[in-house]
């Protein structure tokens, strides 16, 4: 399943958004422009179709409430809307699906948060409308939750649910996975730093695990110097596992380094490479170029392609969504992926795909970084050098 469209109303720095996604869409803007707020959509649904620890209220909370999550250039109009349409063609046919979230403040009382409106779709034909005139308006209560998080509720539509719950997003920050020990902090929920990388690599099957390994230690062979080999070991005393490497140099058998010697680099690119491998629905991935030589960056996009065309073969297809400052990465997106430009502005961000004098300067062979991201530049960054 993939999303097709998006559309916002009163999300965090979008007043009003609508923009079409692919398989693989690259999200371009300057600093605080609203590229993590607009990956934050993915993981807030993730969070609603959560049947365990989930729920709307759980993914409101986690953000502060609808206060901090409304939109600050909202004005007569408080509701806060996502709206997305779907298309699942891993069957025989294809699916269309739309599912629409509306969230308002209850503005008297006890000034809960209540489903304005939810409706779902499947192939034009309507599955769910709310507020309905029965139960919903007898009991107001039941506005407090929706039925994408309901098992009882939601198996109409359940592809959905499984769907937006199964949604990955990954900012992979070495130090966590290095000095984990070290830190001791709780592993935050659904691991957006890759912090509990080992455990998501102990959980998989061994047969699974192992070919996934082999792919990556492929990959690193031909990115990473003196690499030669990888492999995944448990302590016996501690029962941990880890992440082995060997290098190559004069000794005969090489030296083994744990995940924290490794370079920050080389475990960005590893816990890209597995992510990319793991079945489920949207990959988020938040500037994945962090930490990585320019060369290996230029080759981020055909992974990516690389691993969606053999899923695609093995009909489980995966949607990549990636927020990029990189030029580099973006000299080397192919015609089939989607540009979206994050435009700041004094009524909030709005973004667009290419308009058709950019989409002519594209098909006559410019990348998005020189037709777009030039356009991602502050205005007065040519003072910054002048601060005292």
């Amino acid at each position: 399943m993939q999303i097709t469209r998006l559309k916002l109303k009163n999300w965090r720095n979008f007043r009003e958004a609508d923009m079409p996604l692919a398989a693989r869409t690259h999200v371009l803007g300057a600093n605080a422009s609203g590229k993590s707020n607009l990956l934050d959509v993915f993981r807030f649904l993730r969070t609603v179709a959560q049947t365990d620890g989930g729920g709307v209220q759980k993914a409101l909370k986690d953000r502060g409430g609808l206060t901090k999550l409304r939109s600050l250039h909202a004005r007569r109009d408080p509701e806060v809307r996502i709206e997305l349409d779907l298309l699942d063609d891993s069957g025989t046919h294809s699916t269309n699906w739309r599912y629409v979230l509306g969230l308002k403040s209850e503005g008297k009382g006890q000034q809960r948060v209540l489903v304005s409106e939810e409706r779902v779709e499947k192939d034009g034909s309507v599955l769910l409308s709310r507020p309905d005139n029965a139960d919903d308006k007898a009991d107001p209560e039941r506005l407090t939750q929706t039925h994408l998080e309901q098992i009882g509720s939601n198996l109409p539509f359940r592809p959905l649910a499984e769907f937006f719950a199964s949604t990955t997003y990954l900012h992979l920050v070495p130090q966590l996975l290095k000095h984990g020990d070290e830190i001791g902090a709780r592993i935050a929920e659904n691991d957006p730093f890759g912090q509990g990388l080992m455990q998501r690599i102990a959980k998989t099957p061994k047969n699974i695990r192992d070919a996934r390994l082999r792919r990556i230690q492929k990959a690193l062979a031909s990115a990473v110097p003196l690499f030669s080999e990888l492999r995944f070991e448990q302590d016996p005393v501690s029962g941990f596992w880890h992440l082995e490497a060997n290098f190559t140099h004069w000794r005969v058998h090489g030296s083994w380094q744990r995940e924290n010697q490794l370079s920050d680099g080389t475990l960005r690119l590893i816990g890209l490479l597995w992510a990319l491998q793991e079945s489920g629905g949207l990959l988020l991935l938040e500037e994945p170029e962090q930490s990585l030589n320019d060369a290996i960056i230029a080759h981020i996009p055909l992974l990516i392609d690389r691993v969606l065309r053999d899923r695609k073969r093995r009909s489980s297809s995966r949607q990549v969504l990636i927020s990029t400052h990189s030029d580099i990465l973006l000299q080397n997106v192919d015609g089939d992926s989607q540009s979206l430009l994050i435009v700041p502005g004094e009524n909030g961000s709005t973004i667009r795909p290419p308009n058709p004098g950019e989409q002519e300067q594209m098909q006559h062979g410019l990348s998005p970084a020189e037709v777009l991201l030039p356009k991602t530049r502050p205005q007065g960054i040519d003072q910054l050098g002048l601060w005292t």
